[in-house]
């Protein structure tokens, strides 16, 4: 294993010839799997990754939008790249991504550090955008489409642990949400031809992955030719059926019962679904363009859980929407407690520019209030959380080991197919070993367990 700084100095040699790229990753597992594309496209190009920012002489932040605090969180890293930028005045800076779409002009006019900016449909052009740059002059382009897919682009998974990997198997929105902006940074829906998805499938399994999660804005409204998700989800859980196959993100409209029933029919297929609310209120709902109501969605609760009896259901919460009263806010807690989640990803509201929301409703639910409505759901999750893992206390799961836990080198962690955190202690056991875990204890957010033979 040749030390840090011989790798360093290996690729600074690199350089000489062909320049060594820094990808740096924020927001949704999509855009995990974008940075992968990018590397496939600049690695083709004879660009070298590197995991190490100090090695690099251009370096890309690949960027989320969804909400204020996510770009802020990239603002605040592109500050601190003003040290490299200055101290060595030739690296390429580049910004990628929801963020460069929405805000082109703004990055280009206020950060001044950054030299490329390229939307999420225009990574085909980096290697000409580069060399633009390259050149002293600025490299643009945020130009969307209704056909880029990358449908042939195998990605490079620079940062794989070599058990999960992530696969896009659609691009875009069309859902309109009214405080949403994707349909607006990522362009018009369009799924990506079958054939191509079933032989990255093959190519992972090839490779010894344990595990492939499905990517899409809305992965449930795949559609190619006679090709819906139903069918897709069917066709690769019977590629092997040792693999672990997991999907995100669903629309709660396109859950449909042959895709429920098709989860139910195969061991392989994960008995987890994410499965957005946004809002317990049919007033708010309404006002989000989420297209269904309460009731319609407690419905569609009840037919994973009469199919799928074990299965956990995870969701999206906005505390503090437009014209969002106490009652609204009672009627998502309320929600909360019926539906029972094992998980939650809670926000609260956040304006988003070009938006409907932004553009035709007001935003007037004052920030403390927002801030004490969110807190409070924050905290019924975490009960709902916490009560939903003592049940599983003295069960035994099975249980795929993907890393080593954050808080011991002793021990491993790994996920349940309900896919739920599990720690363990590392014995004669590696990360991509399935193993069998008898729960032990728990806290809200993770199980403990034993390892039983």
């Amino acid at each position: 294993m040749e030390s840090n700084q011989l790798f360093c100095y290996k690729l600074k040699f690199k350089v000489l010839i062909k320049s060594v790229v820094y990808i740096e990753t924020y927001g949704c597992q999509m855009n995990f799997s974008d940075s992968e594309i990018v590397a496939s496209i600049l690695t083709e190009n004879d660009y070298e990754i590197t995991k190490d920012i100090n090695c690099a002489n251009i370096i890309f932040i690949n960027t989320c939008s969804i909400r204020d605090n996510a770009e802020q969180r990239v603002k605040n890293r592109l500050i601190e790249l003003r040290t490299i930028k200055k101290n060595r005045p030739k690296t390429i800076i580049g910004v990628l991504g929801c963020m460069a779409e929405r805000l082109k002009e703004q990055l280009m006019e206020d950060e001044k550090i950054v030299d490329l900016v390229a939307g999420p449909d225009s990574y085909r052009t980096l290697p000409n955008l580069i060399n633009i740059v390259s050149d002293g002059l600025k490299g643009i382009n945020t130009e969307l489409s209704i056909e880029e897919t990358y449908s042939e682009i195998t990605p490079v998974r620079y940062n794989s642990n070599g058990v999960s990997a992530f696969i896009s198997i659609m691009r875009g929105c069309e859902n309109m949400c009214s405080y949403c902006v994707v349909p607006y940074t990522r362009g018009k829906e369009r799924s990506r031809n079958f054939n191509s998805i079933i032989n990255e499938v093959k190519i992972l399994v090839s490779k010894g992955y344990k595990e492939i999660t499905l990517l899409g804005q809305n992965v449930n409204s795949y559609k190619y030719e006679d090709v819906n998700f139903a069918k897709l989800l069917n066709i690769i859980a019977k590629i092997d059926e040792t693999i672990r196959i997991r999907f995100a993100t669903s629309h709660p409209k396109d859950l449909s019962n042959e895709l429920i029933d098709t989860i139910a029919l195969h061991p392989n297929i994960c008995k987890s679904i994410h499965l957005p609310v946004q809002s317990g209120s049919n007033h708010i709902l309404k006002l989000m363009n989420r297209v269904y109501d309460r009731e319609w969605y407690l419905e569609r609760i009840r037919k994973i859980k009469s199919t799928i009896p074990d299965c956990t259901i995870s969701t999206d919460i906005i505390s503090g929407f437009c014209g969002e009263t106490e009652q609204d806010h009672l009627d998502t807690l309320s929600i909360m407690k019926e539906v029972g989640y094992e998980f939650a990803y809670m926000f609260k509201y956040s304006e988003r520019d070009n938006t409907y929301a932004f553009k035709h409703l007001k935003d007037d639910v004052p920030e403390i209030e927002k801030i004490r409505r969110l807190n409070e759901v924050i905290k019924l999750q975490q009960e709902l959380s916490l009560n939903s893992n003592k049940k599983d206390i003295g069960k035994i799961y099975k249980v795929l080991a993907d890393s080593i836990s954050k808080r011991s080198a002793t021990h491993l962690s790994g996920r349940t197919e309900f896919n739920k955190v599990v720690i363990f202690e590392k014995q004669f056991n590696n990360i991509g070993d399935y193993v069998m875990v008898e729960i032990t204890e728990c806290s809200s957010a993770t199980l403990k367990g034993k390892l039983v033979n």
